[in-house]
Order: C-alpha cells, then sequence, then structure tokens
C-alpha cells in the first residue's frame, strides 16, 4: 500500500501541475491577443506613414528634385551598438536562450574591434544577465521596456541611439530581437539599425505598401521643401522601427509561452495516464494478493 500511497502523491502533484501550466497558457493567450491588437492598432500609423514616404520619394526622383537621406551613409565601423531584447521571465521555450546565443554570434563576430568597442543595451532581464560577462554594457536599466512597451520610453532611447550614431561615437547601430512570424514560430532577427540603408528603406517600403498601397497621390505641393521635409520623416520612421520591434517581441514572447505551456500541459497529461495505468496494476496486483492470501489462509483452516 506504501507504493500506491506514493503513485498517488505523484498523480496529485502531477495534477497540480498542470492546472498551473494550462492556466499559464490562457493567460498568455489572452496577453498574445492583447500584443497583436496593439501591432495591429500601430501597423496602420506605420504604414500610412511609409507610403507616404515612398511615394515622396517617388516624387523626387521623377521630378529629378535631389534629397539627401539622413543617418544612410556608411562610414568604417569602429564602434558598434547592439541593442538585444529579450523577455523579463522565463518559462518561455527558447525565446531568451536564442537571443543569447545570436548576441554571442555577433559579439564573436565584432571580437576584432576589441570587446570594449562594443556597447550593448540589454532590454529584458533574461539578456541583461547573458550581457553582463561582457565589459561595455549599457547600465541604465531598460526592463520596463519590455513590462509595459511605452512610445515615449522607447523615444528616449532611441534619441541616445541617434545621437551617439550622429556625434561619431558610433558607427553601427544592430537590433537583435525575436519577430512573431505565427502565433506558434518566432524567428531571431538581426538587423541594422542605423545607418539607415537603401535595402533597408525598400524592404520597410514593401512592407507598408501591403495593405496600403495606392491610397496616396504622387502629386505633392512641398512646403518648405523636400531636404527638410526627407530630414522630419527619416527620424520619426527610426523612432516608429524600435517601438515596432519591442512590440513585436512582446508578441512572440507570449507566443512562446502559450506554445511551451501547451507543450507542458500535454506532457502532464501523458504522464498522468501512465500514472493512472500503473496506479491501477498496482491496485489490482494488491487485491489479488490479498485473495490469495485469505484463499491460502481458508485451505490452511481445513
Amino acid at each position: 500500500m506504501g507504493y500506491l500511497n506514493e503513485i498517488r502523491s505523484r498523480i496529485n502533484s502531477v495534477n497540480s501541475t498542470r492546472q498551473i501550466t494550462s492556466a499559464m497558457k490562457m493567460v498568455s493567450s489572452a496577453k498574445h491577443h492583447k500584443a497583436q491588437n496593439a501591432i495591429d492598432r500601430f501597423s496602420v500609423y506605420q504604414q500610412n506613414l511609409l507610403m507616404m514616404l515612398h511615394d515622396f520619394m517617388e516624387y523626387c526622383e521623377r521630378e529629378e528634385v535631389r534629397v539627401d537621406i539622413p543617418f544612410s551613409t556608411p562610414r568604417e565601423v569602429k564602434k558598434v551598438a547592439v541593442v538585444a531584447v529579450s523577455s523579463n521571465m522565463s518559462m518561455c521555450g527558447a525565446f531568451n536562450e536564442n537571443i543569447a546565443k545570436e548576441l554571442a554570434s555577433t559579439m564573436e563576430g565584432y571580437k576584432s574591434l576589441g570587446w570594449e568597442n562594443v556597447l550593448i543595451y540589454p532590454i529584458g532581464l533574461k539578456i541583461a544577465k547573458k550581457a553582463a560577462a561582457y565589459p561595455n554594457v549599457y547600465r541604465e536599466v531598460l526592463n520596463d521596456m519590455i513590462k509595459k512597451t511605452n512610445y515615449s520610453e522607447t523615444v528616449k532611447l532611441t534619441e541616445h541611439l541617434v545621437d551617439l550614431y550622429s556625434n561619431g561615437v558610433i558607427d553601427k547601430i544592430e537590433l537583435i530581437y525575436n519577430h512573431c512570424k505565427s502565433s506558434s514560430k518566432q524567428i531571431v532577427l538581426r538587423e541594422t539599425y542605423l545607418p539607415v540603408l537603401s535595402d533597408d528603406l525598400k524592404k520597410m517600403f514593401q512592407e507598408g505598401t501591403k495593405l496600403i498601397k495606392g491610397k496616396y497621390s504622387s502629386q505633392f505641393l512641398l512646403e518648405p521643401d523636400p531636404q527638410t521635409l526627407i530630414n522630419a520623416l527619416i527620424p520619426k520612421i527610426i523612432r516608429l522601427k524600435l517601438y515596432a520591434v519591442l512590440l513585436d517581441s512582446a508578441a512572440a514572447e507570449q507566443s512562446a509561452r502559450m506554445m511551451a505551456m501547451q507543450i507542458a500541459t500535454d506532457n502532464a497529461d501523458e504522464l498522468l495516464q501512465s500514472l493512472r495505468i500503473q496506479y491501477n496494476k498496482q491496485r489490482q496486483q494488491a487485491i489479488t494478493n490479498e485473495l490469495l492470501d485469505i484463499m491460502g489462509g481458508k485451505s490452511l483452516d481445513n
């Protein structure tokens, strides 16, 4: 009976764990839905702004109006900033580990510069712990930007990064984050944030014009002048990019946690089934042994 009590205790323990993982999955599902809604609302503004910039640049090209795109000139890379985005909590599968691996790979690629020339901006508690192994880490705590994604806080960090780049302190800025490709799949992306390369702009234009292509007219009355307008639009695009990355990472985190908790719940179900079969077998064996003992004792009395 002692062994039966042990199995019964394990069944109760696994069942309690299953209830927790199932509840966490439902919470993550609700948070993922909320994060996805935030992305959808933001995308409307971002797509319209990208479409406006796209049509404006097409107009300038057609009318042979020369404009210089700010922050678009590559220069010799002597010092780099890497913004790595993780989560503050665990229990989300390989979500944080994949970011840590990509950061390690990135740092290895810049080893020739000297790690003292690579400034890491860790957004999220998990990647902050990993980044602590390197010598040049931005010390201001950025974990709250993941806990609650706020545009005004994102702008502060963006302005800080843009100032460093504009003043020549940093020659290149990269982003490492998880992209929520679907509700069941996340992929790690490593992208150049600054300088704003023409290929990156074309990619953004393609993404931004998917839903609203042809909405704007390419005829413009420009005031005060094209260069002033482009100088205002590009920094806005840069600020929006980092905010979009944080929203994307937040949705990917909840998606990863939802899948991890689903797998944990399924594993608990399988273990419960196995334990119950084992319990029933042992219980049947105990009953059989007791019947044999009873029958054996009656035979001796005769």
